[in-house]
């Protein structure tokens, strides 16, 4: 955003309200605002925000947006540079090292089990925890 004045508005701004003072002082009475100063203040309003922009530079809060808005539509999409890497390799979790689990197994009668398993995946521990309490 830029370094801060004293007043805790950022130098570009400051800077850019200094050149709107400067245009209405020698500005004609009813001229439209050149469209450099309107340029430097959208590209502002972008980096600090359209309320801080638009209070600092005295500008219409709805125009500047509105102007921030077409210049937006207006950008061309961000693409892919030359150098990004068209393909990503996910490592699969058995690729990462081997799963560990604890399985806790207790019946109606208040009888408990307690397994440590490492290395083992859930459809193989669904299976096991079916054979030990005798279901098919």
């Amino acid at each position: 955003m830029g370094t801060k004045k004293a007043g805790g508005i950022p130098a570009r701004l400051e800077s850019t309200r200094r050149r709107f003072e400067r245009w209405r002082r020698t500005r004609k009475v009813g001229s439209r605002i050149p469209e450099s100063l309107w340029a430097a203040a959208v590209k502002l309003a972008d980096a600090c925000g359209v309320h801080p922009t638009a209070k600092t530079l005295g500008l219409d809060y709805y125009a500047l947006k509105k102007r921030l808005r077409e210049a937006s539509a207006s950008r061309p999409a961000m693409t892919a540079s030359a150098n990004a890497p068209t393909f990503v390799e996910l490592a699969s979790p058995a690729q990462m090292g081997m799963a560990e689990c604890i399985l806790e197994l207790e019946d109606a009668r208040g009888a408990k089990m307690r397994i440590q398993i490492k290395g083992v995946e859930a459809p193989d521990l669904a299976a096991l925890s079916r054979s030990l309490w005798g279901i098919e």
